[in-house]
Order: structure tokens, then C-alpha cells, then sequence
């Protein structure tokens, strides 16, 4: 009897022994598999070039496929197999948002992923300045927002709302503020005029408003003498002065006798020197033909013009021309016969350099 007690209890021992050593074994391969996992999702598996952040862009149409292929070309990811691992157990392959991100050195799977899944993407900063006109602005807009120049352009010609805003083909150029904005990438022609129609309500606060009455001009108006006040200086410090010779030959009822209107009317944007042959051209934007503003902006005008127009010296200079040191800046005259000694010697300084 106590030898088979003896027995059973060895054969409870040894099942005991069993189970354990299967518990044992069931438990390393769950931390060896849940190691595994931990590492596919939580390991650092992103490298960029030089550890610097790397902007990717992921365009509208983009599928799982492109955006594998964005990140293999440039080498991005260490271990594919394990993103890929990680990107079908998030659903990402369904839930492809376009846009702008910005990739880290060191970036787990799990961070990668979910910045990509969630759209958390980086806002790209858009400049322009220096603008001659929409065609230009369209240019140098479609290359820092996903919507092409020719999708802005069109947006731009068939709006209803831009006519709705008062402004037309000729003025158009007067609702664009050169500066610096921030945009979301994958933004569309319509979201990027629709900003800039904000931008510009913003700026033309009633305080400008109430400057502009003042002048007798409307904001539109403003903008149009300060695109000429931009391509007649480049001397900030100066524009308030030839805003104020304009605003006076406007107020006597003189024409603007502009230069610039004139290589605007010419459509010749290299054009140099003006001769008496150009004063003779058919367009509303001859200034040495017409009396009051031309029709458009002849560019798109800078801040710095704008609020020199606002902020118009009081003078009684109706005349300016070129300084004779070639500074860049120019000289005033209040009578003709002034003017005329200050452009002869303008001419023979210009005699002696050449």
C-alpha cells in the first residue's frame, strides 16, 4: 500500500514537473513573440538622410503602394517588412491622408504610422514677393503648394466668388499681399485664393480703410498707384515721397506720366529706356495718354509700396527723376524748369560713366 502511495505521488511530481516546464516553455515563447512585436512596433526603425527631418510629400491620389515607394527611394525605412507589418495591423493602407510631413530621425513603426494615418502633417511656409502678375504669382505658387499654376490660373479666370469680391480680370492682382503664409501642402487653387481673400480683409482693417478715404481712393485704387510706386523704387525709404508726387499730379488733374505704365502697356518686361514711340501706344495703361490711374495694378504690389501710398508724404513736388550719383534714389522738383536742370544732370553724369 505505501509503495503504491509512493508511486502516485512520483507520478503527480513528474506531471507536476511536466506542466510546469510546458508553462515554462509556453511563457519564453510569449516574451520571445511579444519581444518580437514590442520591437516591429516600438523599435526605432526610420533613418534619415544626414539625421536630418525629411519632408515627404504625399500627394491626393496616393495609394499604400506610392507611399512604400516615397519612403523605400530615399531609404527611409531600415526594416520594410516590419512597417509594412505594423501599417496593416493600423489600417493604414486605407486611411492614406495626403499632405506634407516631416520625418524624424529614430522614428518607431508605431510613430511613423500613426503621424501618417492621423494626417498630423507639417504646414510648409509660402513666400512671394517681386510678383509681376497672376500668371507669375501662379508660377511661383504651384511650386510650394500641391495645386499646379495651371489649376490656379483657371481657379483665378472662372470664380464666381472673385467677381463677387469686387475685383475683375484687371484688378485681380490687387487682392494678393506679398508675404510669407503658412499652408497645409495638399492645399487646392480654391482653399489658396479663399486664404488670401482673408489675409486681405485682415489688412484692409478700418484704420487703412479710413487712410485710403482720406486720399479720396478706394483699396483697390491703392494698390494700383502703389504697384507703380514699387516698379518706379526700389528704396523703401523714398516710395512715401513718389507716392506723394503721384497723388498730387492726380489731385491737379495731371497725367501720371508714369514710365512703368508704359513697359506694362508694351507687355515688354525688359524694356529699359523709354522712348517717344512708346508714349504713343494704344492702351488704358498709358499713363502719357490717359488721365487718371490705369485700370490694374502693372504688378503685384509689395507691402512696403502699399503703405507708402497710405502714408503719402505731403509735398508739393510734382517732378522726380534719377539722382545723378546713380544711388538709385532720385531727386524732386516742384516746377518743370527744376526738373528739367535735374534731369540734364542726370544725363551728363550718364555722358561721364559711359
Amino acid at each position: 500500500m505505501r509503495t503504491t502511495l509512493k508511486t502516485a505521488e512520483a507520478k503527480r511530481k513528474r506531471i507536476r514537473g511536466i506542466i510546469l516546464l510546458v508553462f515554462v516553455l509556453l511563457l519564453g515563447i510569449a516574451i520571445l513573440a511579444g519581444y518580437r512585436i514590442f520591437n516591429k512596433i516600438m523599435k526605432p526603425n526610420v533613418s534619415t538622410p544626414d539625421k536630418k527631418d525629411f519632408s515627404l510629400y504625399i500627394p491626393t491620389d496616393a495609394d499604400f503602394d506610392r507611399v512604400k515607394d516615397s519612403l523605400y527611394l530615399h531609404q527611409l525605412i531600415d526594416n520594410p517588412s516590419s512597417f509594412e507589418w505594423v501599417a496593416n495591423k493600423k489600417d493604414y493602407p486605407t486611411h492614406i491622408r495626403p499632405g506634407h510631413y516631416l520625418v524624424k530621425d529614430g522614428m518607431s513603426n508605431l510613430q511613423i504610422v500613426n503621424m501618417l494615418r492621423g494626417g498630423l502633417q507639417t504646414p510648409v511656409k509660402v513666400t512671394f514677393n517681386n510678383t509681376r502678375d497672376i500668371d507669375q504669382l501662379a508660377g511661383k505658387i504651384g511650386a510650394q503648394i500641391e495645386a499646379d499654376s495651371l489649376e490656379i490660373v483657371q481657379y483665378l479666370t472662372h470664380s464666381d466668388s472673385i467677381r463677387a469680391w469686387g475685383f475683375n480680370a484687371q484688378t485681380l492682382s490687387a487682392l494678393f499681399l506679398p508675404n510669407t503664409y503658412e499652408f497645409y501642402w495638399n492645399t487646392n487653387a480654391e482653399k489658396f485664393v479663399n486664404k488670401m481673400k482673408h489675409e486681405y480683409d485682415k489688412y484692409w482693417n478700418e484704420e487703412r480703410l479710413e487712410k485710403a478715404k482720406q486720399l479720396k481712393l478706394t483699396p483697390i485704387q491703392v494698390s494700383i498707384l502703389a504697384s507703380i510706386v514699387d516698379k518706379e523704387t526700389n528704396k523703401t525709404d523714398e516710395m512715401a515721397r513718389i507716392a506723394g508726387v503721384y497723388l498730387n499730379r492726380l489731385n491737379s488733374g495731371w497725367l501720371l506720366q508714369a514710365d512703368p505704365t508704359l513697359v506694362f502697356a508694351a507687355r515688354d518686361f525688359e524694356l529699359k529706356r523709354i522712348l517717344n514711340v512708346h508714349k504713343e501706344i494704344e492702351s488704358p495703361y498709358n499713363t502719357y495718354k490717359y488721365t487718371g490711374l490705369p485700370p490694374g495694378p502693372i504688378c503685384i504690389p509689395s507691402l512696403a509700396s502699399i503703405n507708402a501710398v497710405l502714408n503719402a508724404e505731403k509735398h508739393n513736388y510734382y517732378y522726380f527723376c534719377a539722382k545723378d550719383d546713380f544711388s538709385g534714389y532720385h531727386v524732386f522738383a516742384k516746377t518743370l524748369s527744376e526738373h528739367n536742370r535735374n534731369a540734364q544732370a542726370y544725363h551728363r553724369a550718364l555722358g561721364v560713366r559711359s
